[in-house]
């Protein structure tokens, strides 16, 4: 039971058993998230980047054990995290959206330095988990000096709970 949950949460809902490109694939997944965490404030926000962290950190380390493999491909829960990471305290709009998403990947893909360090050094569920938080965190560093400074990733909507 814990292992079919675990392969559940690990490839995010079997996104991550797409076979071409399922990181990608699990980033967009994670699209009715940020909305879904959007909605309920930046603290429901902030808390639900932490559930998915953790939970990450935990089911990813039980299904990569039963693969026998480091950071299957598909395991995506990482992304998610990642990807919620990056879009955290922007404007919910489709530039935003879509930058996010292209720089994420950059990162995600390319893991350039000290992204490729944590991807090769810390193993387990931490290990799946740390260098998508990571490009997140650089993803969101970005993004927000953008979006202080100009005005290109459009005009933030606010929600009125009526």
């Amino acid at each position: 039971m814990i292992l079919k949950l675990a392969e559940i949460i690990a490839t995010w809902w079997w996104v991550g058993k797409i076979r071409w490109a399922p990181g990608t694939w699990g980033t967009l997944a994670t699209v009715p998230v940020i909305f879904l965490f959007y909605r309920l404030g930046p603290v429901a926000y902030m808390v639900g980047v932490f559930i998915v962290i953790i939970l990450g950190i935990f089911f990813s380390d039980i299904y990569e054990k039963s693969l026998g493999k480091h950071d299957s491909s598909e395991i995506v829960i990482d992304e998610v995290a990642g990807y919620l990471i990056a879009m955290t305290w922007l404007p919910m709009t489709w530039q935003a959206l879509t930058l996010g998403f292209f720089i994420f990947r950059f990162f995600d893909i390319l893991k350039p330095f000290p992204i490729n360090l944590l991807d090769r050094k810390v193993g387990g569920g931490l290990g799946v988990m740390i260098d998508d938080v990571a490009a997140g965190v650089i993803t969101n560093i970005i993004l927000q000096a953008i979006y202080t400074k100009t005005d290109w990733l459009g005009s933030q909507f606010i929600y009125v709970n009526s």
